[in-house]
Protein backbone atom coordinates (compact mmCIF):
# COMPACT_ATOMS: atom_id res chain seq x y z
CA UNK A 1 0.00 0.00 0.00
CA UNK A 2 1.28 2.94 -1.29
CA UNK A 3 0.87 6.43 0.68
CA UNK A 4 1.47 10.27 -0.84
CA UNK A 5 1.75 12.66 1.80
CA UNK A 6 1.77 16.42 0.41
CA UNK A 7 2.59 19.83 2.76
CA UNK A 8 0.77 22.87 1.47
CA UNK A 9 0.12 26.45 2.52
CA UNK A 10 -2.18 28.46 -0.09
CA UNK A 11 -1.57 26.11 -2.78
CA UNK A 12 -4.35 26.55 -4.89
CA UNK A 13 -2.77 27.24 -8.20
CA UNK A 14 -0.53 24.27 -7.74
CA UNK A 15 -2.43 21.32 -5.78
CA UNK A 16 -5.25 20.50 -8.28
CA UNK A 17 -2.16 19.07 -10.71
CA UNK A 18 -0.16 17.50 -8.09
CA UNK A 19 -3.59 15.73 -6.84
CA UNK A 20 -3.99 14.37 -10.05
CA UNK A 21 -0.63 13.02 -10.66
CA UNK A 22 -1.06 10.73 -7.34
CA UNK A 23 -5.01 9.82 -7.62
CA UNK A 24 -3.61 6.06 -8.73
CA UNK A 25 -2.27 5.81 -4.91
CA UNK A 26 -3.79 4.28 -2.07
CA UNK A 27 -3.97 7.01 0.33
CA UNK A 28 -3.21 10.66 -0.19
CA UNK A 29 -2.29 12.91 3.06
CA UNK A 30 -2.62 16.54 2.87
CA UNK A 31 -1.23 18.12 5.81
CA UNK A 32 -2.42 22.09 5.48
CA UNK A 33 -0.59 24.99 7.29
CA UNK A 34 -4.11 27.05 7.76
CA UNK A 35 -4.47 28.20 4.39
CA UNK A 36 -6.25 31.21 3.56
CA UNK A 37 -6.99 30.45 0.23
CA UNK A 38 -9.00 27.31 -0.97
CA UNK A 39 -6.51 24.72 -0.62
CA UNK A 40 -7.94 22.59 2.24
CA UNK A 41 -11.53 22.36 -0.24
CA UNK A 42 -9.58 21.39 -3.20
CA UNK A 43 -7.86 18.62 -1.20
CA UNK A 44 -11.08 17.46 0.38
CA UNK A 45 -12.95 17.68 -3.11
CA UNK A 46 -9.88 15.25 -4.36
CA UNK A 47 -10.95 12.81 -1.58
CA UNK A 48 -7.45 13.37 0.49
CA UNK A 49 -7.26 13.05 3.66
CA UNK A 50 -6.49 16.92 5.19
CA UNK A 51 -5.26 17.93 8.52
CA UNK A 52 -4.76 21.45 9.04
CA UNK A 53 -2.24 22.83 12.00
CA UNK A 54 0.21 25.44 12.61
CA UNK A 55 2.96 25.67 10.65
CA UNK A 56 6.17 23.82 12.97
CA UNK A 57 8.85 24.08 10.52
CA UNK A 58 9.39 22.25 7.42
CA UNK A 59 10.82 19.01 9.01
CA UNK A 60 8.53 18.49 11.72
CA UNK A 61 5.71 19.40 9.45
CA UNK A 62 6.60 16.34 7.01
CA UNK A 63 7.29 14.42 9.83
CA UNK A 64 3.64 14.82 10.51
CA UNK A 65 2.61 13.64 7.64
CA UNK A 66 4.43 10.76 7.82
CA UNK A 67 2.93 9.89 10.96
CA UNK A 68 -0.42 9.83 9.43
CA UNK A 69 0.37 7.54 6.91
CA UNK A 70 -0.71 3.83 7.17
CA UNK A 71 0.82 2.37 3.64
CA UNK A 72 3.79 0.09 3.73
CA UNK A 73 5.56 2.40 1.76
CA UNK A 74 5.35 6.99 1.61
CA UNK A 75 5.93 8.79 -1.28
CA UNK A 76 6.69 12.55 -0.26
CA UNK A 77 6.17 15.27 -2.93
CA UNK A 78 5.41 18.86 -3.02
CA UNK A 79 2.38 20.34 -4.10
CA UNK A 80 4.45 22.21 -7.13
CA UNK A 81 6.23 18.41 -7.96
CA UNK A 82 3.64 15.98 -10.66
CA UNK A 83 4.42 11.85 -10.72
CA UNK A 84 4.71 11.67 -14.21
CA UNK A 85 3.43 8.01 -15.86
CA UNK A 86 6.87 6.68 -16.09
CA UNK A 87 7.38 7.42 -12.40
CA UNK A 88 4.50 6.24 -11.60
CA UNK A 89 4.88 2.65 -13.26
CA UNK A 90 8.47 2.33 -11.53
CA UNK A 91 7.43 3.07 -8.38
CA UNK A 92 4.24 0.33 -8.39
CA UNK A 93 7.18 -2.01 -9.97
CA UNK A 94 9.45 -1.27 -7.10
CA UNK A 95 6.88 -1.63 -4.06
CA UNK A 96 5.87 -4.99 -5.70
CA UNK A 97 9.15 -6.75 -5.45
CA UNK A 98 9.25 -5.75 -1.86
CA UNK A 99 13.20 -4.67 -2.31
CA UNK A 100 15.25 -5.19 0.60
CA UNK A 101 15.91 -0.85 0.29
CA UNK A 102 14.44 1.21 2.63
CA UNK A 103 14.39 4.24 0.01
CA UNK A 104 14.54 5.55 -3.25
CA UNK A 105 16.04 8.15 -4.91
CA UNK A 106 13.89 9.52 -7.89
CA UNK A 107 15.16 12.20 -10.46
CA UNK A 108 13.87 15.85 -10.18
CA UNK A 109 13.56 17.49 -13.40
CA UNK A 110 12.96 21.28 -12.80
CA UNK A 111 10.99 23.88 -15.09
CA UNK A 112 12.29 27.24 -15.17
CA UNK A 113 12.11 30.32 -17.44
CA UNK A 114 9.92 28.23 -20.05
CA UNK A 115 11.98 25.51 -20.53
CA UNK A 116 13.30 22.06 -18.76
CA UNK A 117 16.79 22.60 -17.49
CA UNK A 118 19.15 20.00 -18.36
CA UNK A 119 22.21 21.29 -16.47
CA UNK A 120 23.07 23.71 -13.80
CA UNK A 121 22.95 21.47 -11.04
CA UNK A 122 19.29 21.30 -11.28
CA UNK A 123 18.82 17.80 -13.25
CA UNK A 124 19.53 15.00 -12.24
CA UNK A 125 18.17 16.82 -9.22
CA UNK A 126 18.17 13.55 -6.87
CA UNK A 127 15.57 14.01 -4.14
CA UNK A 128 14.89 11.07 -1.52
CA UNK A 129 10.90 10.61 -1.77
CA UNK A 130 10.42 6.85 -1.67
CA UNK A 131 10.43 5.42 1.49
CA UNK A 132 9.25 2.83 4.00
CA UNK A 133 7.75 4.16 7.15
CA UNK A 134 10.39 4.04 10.33
CA UNK A 135 13.15 4.14 7.71
CA UNK A 136 14.69 7.35 8.39
CA UNK A 137 13.39 11.60 9.29
CA UNK A 138 12.85 14.39 8.08
CA UNK A 139 15.66 17.18 9.08
CA UNK A 140 16.16 20.88 8.37
CA UNK A 141 13.19 22.85 10.32
CA UNK A 142 14.65 26.22 8.24
CA UNK A 143 14.87 25.53 5.06
CA UNK A 144 16.00 23.11 2.33
CA UNK A 145 14.32 20.13 4.57
CA UNK A 146 15.28 16.22 3.51
CA UNK A 147 14.99 12.84 4.28
CA UNK A 148 17.90 11.05 6.15
CA UNK A 149 18.15 7.62 6.73
CA UNK A 150 20.90 5.36 7.63
CA UNK A 151 19.37 2.16 5.57
CA UNK A 152 19.92 1.08 2.34
CA UNK A 153 19.00 3.29 -0.76
CA UNK A 154 18.67 3.05 -4.29
CA UNK A 155 17.77 5.42 -7.62
CA UNK A 156 14.57 4.97 -9.54
CA UNK A 157 15.33 6.59 -13.07
CA UNK A 158 12.35 8.37 -13.60
CA UNK A 159 11.55 12.14 -13.34
CA UNK A 160 9.20 14.18 -11.05
CA UNK A 161 8.76 17.09 -12.59
CA UNK A 162 8.76 20.23 -10.65
CA UNK A 163 7.19 23.94 -11.16
CA UNK A 164 8.72 25.97 -8.52
CA UNK A 165 9.48 29.33 -9.91
CA UNK A 166 7.66 30.99 -12.60
CA UNK A 167 9.15 34.20 -13.00
CA UNK A 168 12.68 35.95 -12.15
CA UNK A 169 10.26 38.20 -9.71
CA UNK A 170 9.77 35.24 -7.96
CA UNK A 171 12.88 33.62 -7.62
CA UNK A 172 14.22 36.58 -6.24
CA UNK A 173 11.33 37.36 -3.92
CA UNK A 174 12.30 33.71 -2.59
CA UNK A 175 15.95 34.16 -2.23
CA UNK A 176 14.46 36.94 0.00
CA UNK A 177 13.07 34.52 2.17
CA UNK A 178 15.11 31.46 1.88
CA UNK A 179 18.54 33.29 2.86
CA UNK A 180 16.79 35.06 5.76
CA UNK A 181 16.11 31.72 6.99
CA UNK A 182 19.16 30.27 6.37
CA UNK A 183 21.18 32.41 7.92
CA UNK A 184 18.72 32.03 11.14
CA UNK A 185 19.81 28.14 10.86
CA UNK A 186 23.66 29.33 10.25
CA UNK A 187 22.76 31.16 13.84
CA UNK A 188 21.46 28.34 15.83
CA UNK A 189 24.30 26.44 14.79
CA UNK A 190 26.34 28.58 16.21
CA UNK A 191 27.79 28.90 12.51
CA UNK A 192 30.35 32.28 11.91
CA UNK A 193 30.91 33.80 8.56
CA UNK A 194 33.47 36.61 7.29
CA UNK A 195 34.13 39.24 5.21
CA UNK A 196 36.53 37.17 2.82
CA UNK A 197 33.76 34.48 2.74
CA UNK A 198 31.33 36.76 1.67
CA UNK A 199 33.46 37.97 -1.28
CA UNK A 200 34.72 34.57 -2.42
CA UNK A 201 31.98 31.97 -2.14
CA UNK A 202 29.05 33.89 -3.98
CA UNK A 203 32.36 33.74 -7.08
CA UNK A 204 32.88 29.95 -6.48
CA UNK A 205 29.06 29.45 -6.47
CA UNK A 206 28.64 30.73 -10.05
CA UNK A 207 31.87 29.50 -11.49
CA UNK A 208 30.80 26.08 -10.33
CA UNK A 209 27.32 25.59 -11.34
CA UNK A 210 27.65 27.86 -15.00
CA UNK A 211 31.11 26.30 -15.41
CA UNK A 212 31.24 22.77 -14.17
CA UNK A 213 27.59 21.78 -13.66
CA UNK A 214 27.13 22.84 -17.30
CA UNK A 215 25.12 25.71 -16.83
CA UNK A 216 26.32 27.39 -19.98
CA UNK A 217 24.50 24.78 -22.01
CA UNK A 218 21.15 25.46 -20.48
CA UNK A 219 21.31 29.02 -22.33
CA UNK A 220 20.24 32.35 -20.45
CA UNK A 221 17.78 30.33 -18.03
CA UNK A 222 20.93 28.74 -17.33
CA UNK A 223 22.38 31.62 -16.32
CA UNK A 224 19.87 33.05 -14.43
CA UNK A 225 20.39 29.87 -12.21
CA UNK A 226 24.13 29.81 -11.85
CA UNK A 227 23.38 34.04 -11.12
CA UNK A 228 20.85 33.26 -8.52
CA UNK A 229 22.67 30.59 -6.92
CA UNK A 230 26.16 32.95 -6.64
CA UNK A 231 23.72 35.89 -5.38
CA UNK A 232 22.09 33.60 -2.31
CA UNK A 233 24.94 32.28 -1.40
CA UNK A 234 26.49 36.19 -0.97
CA UNK A 235 22.91 36.80 0.82
CA UNK A 236 22.94 34.16 3.29
CA UNK A 237 26.37 35.02 4.43
CA UNK A 238 25.91 38.92 4.23
CA UNK A 239 22.86 38.20 6.47
CA UNK A 240 24.25 35.79 8.93
CA UNK A 241 27.67 38.35 9.19
CA UNK A 242 25.12 41.07 10.05
CA UNK A 243 23.61 39.87 12.83
CA UNK A 244 26.88 38.97 14.24
CA UNK A 245 26.83 42.52 14.98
Amino acid sequence: MLSVTIITHNEVENLPAALASVAWADEVIVVDSESTDTTVEIARQAGAKVFVRPWPGYAAQKNFADAQASGNWILSIDADERVTPELKSLIEKTIRANPPQVGFYVKRRNFYLGRWLAHSGWYPDYQLRLYRPGGGTWKGNFVHESFQTEGLTARLPADLEHYSIRSLQEHHERLGRYTTLAAAAMQAEGKQTSVARIMIAPVLTFVRSYIFKLGILDGFPGFCVSFFAAYYVFLKYAKRWESQR
